[in-house]
């Protein structure tokens, strides 16, 4: 069971309009939903999916463990609530949100594996770990149990270093503010890019992302951006198309919680 290469986020989304997108997306096509505890949408997520018609064993459900529940007595309990909230049994990946935590790696990373034992998610996996944190993961479950690093990753951040780390380890790699809140759709060179392939910036984006084996989970609250984000993964950009976006590299980190993230490649 693959990751899927799209999926829809729900980042900042709450209440009405994180119900709202997800139902919106799985109408557009979209069958994987990355979520998170700390994002407190879970129980909206489950809603949109329980009304949604789509069989449970045609999605690829996502979500997070919040750091403070880290704690050995807390941290199954917390994903359990989890499960409770979205209405499955079972979600298709479990990560860990961040690696900074009073609770050391080799503790959560064990409580995550058992976690996964338990049935409580068929694959786990980490995010916003950097190369140390991974090889600390690693030590602990093996590469080959840990599905994906879901990182900040856009033409304007392509954390090369890192990457090059985790396929070398075969860890799959997820992309998240793909567009950069907005900032890489206003770069004249994606602009261009998209003017000669009569597509949208963010259709150039996510398909950059793609092409490069990332995964993608952008996010709107629109159901017209949804169903164009989805069309990216039929948008084929050629060899010149992706050099370009390579020089775009400025280390446009935009997510760097003091107390959370780790020491960035």
């Amino acid at each position: 069971m693959t990751i899927p290469a799209i999926g829809a986020g729900t980042f900042r989304l709450q209440g009405q309009a994180a119900f709202d997108s997800v139902r919106n997306a799985l109408e557009a096509g979209y069958r994987a939903i990355d979520t998170a505890q700390i994002y407190g949408n879970e129980a909206e997520v489950g809603q949109a999916v329980a009304q949604s018609g789509v069989a449970r064993k045609d999605l690829f459900l996502t979500t997070k463990v919040w750091n403070e529940n880290f704690v050995k007595d807390r941290f199954i309990a917390s994903l359990e609530e989890s499960l409770e909230k979205l209405g499955t049994d079972y979600v298709d990946l479990a990560l860990i949100h961040w690696p900074l935590s009073p609770v050391p790696v080799e503790e959560y990373m064990v409580a995550l594996a058992e976690a996964r034992e338990r049935g409580l998610a068929r694959r786990i996996g980490i995010s916003n770990f950097n190369i140390e944190y991974t090889k600390r993961a690693i030590a602990v479950v093996g590469a080959a149990q840990i599905a994906t690093n879901q990182i900040e990753l856009s033409p304007h951040l392509q954390n090369r270093k890192l990457v090059e780390f985790l396929q070398g380890q075969g860890i799959h790699v997820t992309s998240y503010m793909t567009l950069g809140y907005g900032k890489v759709l206003a770069d004249p060179v994606i602009g261009a890019i998209a003017a000669r392939h009569r597509a949208t910036p963010a259709q150039v984006a996510l398909a950059w992302a793609m092409q490069l084996g990332y995964s993608v989970i952008p996010s709107s609250t629109k159901r017209e951006n949804l169903a164009s984000n989805l069309l990216a993964t039929g948008l084929q950009l050629g060899a010149e198309d992706m050099a370009q976006i390579a020089a775009l590299e400025r280390n446009g980190r935009l997510v760097n919680p003091e107390g959370l993230a780790p020491a960035w490649d």
